[in-house]
């Protein structure tokens, strides 16, 4: 998968902490020396259980909990859940590691809360750049992958009639929010528009507040679920 990025980000002034969940202690240990080395992020836990996932992120508070899906007792999917349900833990960022297998899972993860997924055999730098991104409060992955992944749910849905909820927007932001789910970055969407990248991401923020979309990838699902955007196949 070769989809880049969204738009670059720096790196924070204060360190990103992260959380380790994942059942196969090899892949911790691998997360760890790849987290740890870099600077600015360092890790503040590790779990083996989605239980643990949530203890941890519940007394760490870190800015991103790398979740694998499949976990012994209580599931990433389920720790996913919990943690976005909680308000004081708002600022947690749930990445999705998995395999293209476990896609179906993915999405009920996205659905779930969490801000996207990356694939276990992503590149380290590509890992680390995504881990940045998201703090940063941008596009967690790659906008197509997003895009590819809802689209092969949304083509076996029923069609959806256009939901109340939308109405609370105005028509540039049903208009933006249509591009974040065709996979444009706000440069990208500003280039479209003919208005500033700043202008953009103040269109997207304001969706997701009115929406209650806790992040990027679920504005992207409430796109396709309410049938604002649509598979490309029918397009």
């Amino acid at each position: 998968m070769t989809d880049r990025l969204a738009d670059p980000v720096t790196t924070p002034a204060t360190p990103i902490r992260v959380v380790l969940a994942d059942d196969q202690v090899l892949i911790r240990a691998g997360l760890r020396a790849l987290v740890d080395a870099e600077p600015g992020m360092t890790v503040v836990g590790e779990a083996g259980d989605g239980d643990a996932a949530v203890q941890i992120a519940t007394r760490e508070r870190p800015d991103v909990v790398l979740m694998d899906i499949r976990m012994p007792g209580t599931d990433g999917l389920a720790a996913t859940r919990r943690i976005s349900a909680d308000p004081a833990l708002a600022d947690v960022h749930v990445v999705v590691l998995t395999t293209f297998e476990e896609d179906d899972y993915v999405f009920e993860a996205i659905r779930g809360g969490a801000a996207g997924f990356l694939v276990k055999d992503t590149e380290p730098a590509e890992l680390l750049r995504a881990i940045r991104t998201v703090v940063a409060g941008e596009s967690l992955l790659s906008p197509g992958a997003t895009r590819s992944l809802v689209e092969a749910f949304a083509t076996h849905a029923k069609p959806a009639a256009l939901a109340p909820g939308l109405d609370v927007l105005t028509d540039r932001e049903r208009q933006v929010m249509r591009l974040v789910a065709a996979g444009l970055t706000n440069t990208e969407i500003a280039e479209r528009l003919f208005v500033s990248p700043t202008t953009a991401k103040t269109h997207v923020s304001r969706a997701m507040i009115k929406l209650g979309a806790r992040d990027r990838a679920q504005l992207v699902v409430f796109a396709y679920e309410t049938g604002l955007a649509t598979p490309g196949w029918q397009a």
